[in-house]
């Protein structure tokens, strides 16, 4: 061969030779990431797991940035509820509480402050509101207006309570309180009757049974504090958030924990149950 010719043939073969590096190169670009550097090639053969190595960032880093989405699309974890948020019922709940006493001080002006905050925040704590952090929002001005019109002469009068103990509750307000001699001597307080299909009848009724725990056969759950009235319907501890306007019993009086505690301590096998009124929606 002569010698331009070998030239010619060297130079073609390197050109090859660069196209085959550069294709390679390109194809190691775009190779997905479990394309693995030969130590950890020569682990595979070994019989070490890499896989999971590999795979383990790219696992994180979509669990994160769907975290991220999330956070982004869920208002609650978006926008938190601020302490002490002035709401659209501000004034509403100041005077309610103002009516109600016993909470601390607030003023009458619509307008959020510290001493506000703090009334607006045991108010919330002693009904189990959620978050309790002093903000003016739907449920706190629900609750408050509930315990207010629950405290009215004219509607403890619907109870017809007798002179022993009577249980009262008001199916409409959704609202309980216990007196005794025509005296309210616990409460009012929430509590959640029964849903659509499940309203828990109007009348008056006599509790037949207490156990402070019982086990519900038809739900397989424990009610705590139970003192049943009629068929197999009472009063026991709620086992769900009360303020769910979503949820609601199967004719059962539902009722915080502390209140269960109370009136399973005041009312006694044979007092008198009036339930009156009618709950929304049933």
């Amino acid at each position: 061969m002569a010698g331009s010719s070998v030239v010619a043939w060297l130079a073609g073969v390197a050109a090859l030779a660069g196209l085959a590096g550069a294709a390679a190169i390109a194809v190691d670009a775009a190779a997905p990431i479990s394309a693995e550097p030969p130590a950890a090639a020569a682990r595979a053969t070994a019989g070490t797991p890499f896989i999971k190595v590999v795979t383990a960032q790219p696992t994180r880093t979509r669990t994160r940035q769907a975290s991220q989405a999330s956070a982004t699309t869920n208002p609650a974890k978006a926008s938190p509820i601020e302490p002490c948020a002035t709401g659209h019922w501000q004034r509403d709940i100041e005077e309610d509480l103002h009516t109600l006493g016993g909470y601390g001080v607030v003023t009458i002006d619509g307008r959020q402050s510290p001493n506000d905050c703090a009334t607006i925040s045991a108010f919330q704590r002693r009904f189990g509101i959620e978050p309790a952090r002093g903000q003016a929002d739907a449920t706190t001005a629900d609750v408050a207006r509930r315990i207010v019109a629950s405290s009215t002469p004219e509607r403890r009068s619907g109870c017809r309570a007798t002179a022993e103990v009577t249980a009262c509750v008001d199916l409409s307000l959704q609202t309980v309180w216990v007196m005794r001699g025509g005296d309210v001597v616990s409460g009012p307080t929430v509590m959640r009757s029964g849903f659509r299909g499940h309203a828990t009848p109007a009348g008056t009724f006599t509790i037949n049974k207490r156990a402070a725990r019982e086990w519900s056969d038809p739900y397989e759950v424990w009610l705590p504090y139970w003192q049943r009235f009629v068929g197999g319907i009472g009063f026991h501890e709620t086992t769900t958030y009360l303020h769910d306007d979503q949820r609601g019993s199967h004719g059962c009086i539902n009722l915080l924990h502390r209140d269960a505690v109370d009136m399973f301590g005041r009312l006694h096998r044979g007092a008198t149950v009036r339930t009156f009124g009618r709950r929304s929606g049933t």
